[in-house]
């Protein structure tokens, strides 16, 4: 037997042993240590910055027009009310999209493609539908939240800011993948840092009473739409698309042939790229529901986003409300663009189509530009959205805590009693609020 030969049988004997990765994944770790050829390579180790940023492209779906209509519209509603359960959402994701990067980053392929793989052609196309309208919900918030920041900035029609935003978001997917996929996290990691600026803004005008925040920790609730309205904050929070994305852009971060960390750097610097994005998306969530509740709050109209665009210009000066308009701008490129991206590795997952990114794009953004051209009321349609999303979590959730604990996917890696535990919990959690939303929402209490 050969040198070359004994290595691919002793990777393949460790792929079979450990489940640790693909057969390709470790061969390819096996050639590289030895520089390809028959002389070892010297490694001269992966620094944490070359692993981040997969979690940042993915904690822009928690940070999109949908979070923004559902916080602002909590805040000006309920005050504090509702704080605790952006922070219990919050927390929930970063466990959460740290089990879809794990999954990825262990198995080498994203959780759409490994249900296709398990499940039976009908089941395959039933998961694609209600994923499918996942994404168009998803969209919805995007490209209406865009079109409205393009009206109250430069004056746009509803319809012909949805085109535009549209136009724009594709041409930021052509970035997507290959050798430019870096820059296309740059670019979107970019727009989260102008999203950070527009939305905190305001609590640097207007700063809010300590106190009064954390008094919204005391976990309640104030009538059924409260519960309704905690729902869409879950729904805006906990982003199903993200879930299925952020498997695949752990391997997608990497070009073709580029030498990856082993998985235990990969999945050490995968925590650190976690709790750092979502920290920042939940300081911009409870930024904005803050910035409703101190400085809205019982004002009329700010239950839709030019009217809360308008009262922020009004109590906080023309500056800021323009700020915020250029932080929604930039939440709708960047968010409907990482939202494409998913829906496009769903397919390829569950129904093995390679579909071109722009026919994606065209699927998820013909409904959002229908609601525009004949919804009198595009904030609302916005909110409902976040519902329809909070609905869909369960269908994210679930298979994901399966497979995580599942030996054959994960060997060593699977989850340990205790993570699993308080995986159920919180899938539970989610799934207990969603039956509570469906049965308000049909009794007509919502």
């Amino acid at each position: 037997m050969s040198e070359s030969e004994y290595r691919q049988e002793h990777a393949d004997r460790a792929v079979h042993k450990t489940g640790t990765g693909s057969a390709s994944q470790v061969s390819v770790n096996a050639s590289t240590a030895t520089g390809g050829g028959g002389a070892p390579a010297h490694h001269h180790g992966h620094a944490l910055a070359s692993i981040l940023g997969p979690a940042f492209v993915a904690a822009v779906a928690y940070v999109d027009p949908g979070n923004v209509a559902a916080n602002i519209t909590s805040g000006a509603r309920y005050g504090y009310l509702l704080v605790w359960v952006l922070i219990v959402a919050n927390l929930m994701s970063v466990l959460i999209q740290y089990q879809s990067a794990k999954l990825g980053i262990v198995t080498g392929k994203s959780l759409p493609q490994i249900l296709g793989e398990r499940m039976s052609d009908a089941g395959r196309y039933m998961f694609f539908m209600q994923a499918e309208v996942i994404a168009i919900a998803t969209d919805l918030a995007e490209v209406i939240g865009g079109a409205i920041a393009l009206r109250l900035l430069f004056g746009l029609p509803l319809f012909l800011g949805g085109c535009v935003i549209g136009l724009v978001s594709t041409i930021l997917l052509w970035f997507q993948g290959g050798k430019t996929h870096r820059l296309f996290e740059k670019i979107v990691i970019a727009l989260l840092l102008v999203i950070t600026f527009g939305f905190i803004a305001g609590l640097f005008v207007d700063p809010p009473n300590g106190r009064e925040v954390l008094g919204g920790l005391v976990p309640r609730f104030k009538g059924a739409d409260s519960v309704l309205m905690a729902s869409s904050i879950l729904g805006a929070t906990v982003m199903p698309h993200a879930i299925y994305l952020h498997s695949t852009l752990v391997n997608d971060h990497y070009a073709p042939g580029e030498e990856k960390p082993d998985t235990r750097q990969l999945l050490r610097g995968s925590k650190i790229d976690v709790v750092w994005a979502l920290a920042l998306a939940g300081t911009v969530n409870l930024a904005l529901l803050v910035l409703a509740a101190n400085s809205l709050y019982g004002m009329k109209g700010t239950d839709t986003i030019e009217g809360a665009q308008h009262a922020i210009e009004t109590a906080l000066g023309p500056a800021v409300g323009t700020i915020f308009s250029i932080g929604l701008l930039a939440s709708s490129l960047s968010s409907t663009s990482v939202g494409t991206y998913a829906g496009s590795e769903i397919m390829r997952g569950l129904l093995h189509i390679h579909a071109p990114m722009w026919a994606c794009r065209v699927v998820t953004l013909v409904p959002a530009l229908v609601v525009l051209w004949f919804s009198s009321n595009p904030t609302y349609a916005l909110v409902v959205g976040q519902v329809v999303l909070s609905i869909g979590i369960p269908f994210a959730i679930i298979p994901l805590m399966r497979y995580t604990r599942d030996p054959e996917l994960m060997g060593r890696y699977r989850d340990g009693m205790a993570k699993h535990v308080l995986f159920m919990a919180v899938a539970g959690l989610i799934i207990a609020l969603n039956i509570v939303l469906v049965y308000l929402t049909l009794t007509g209490r919502g």
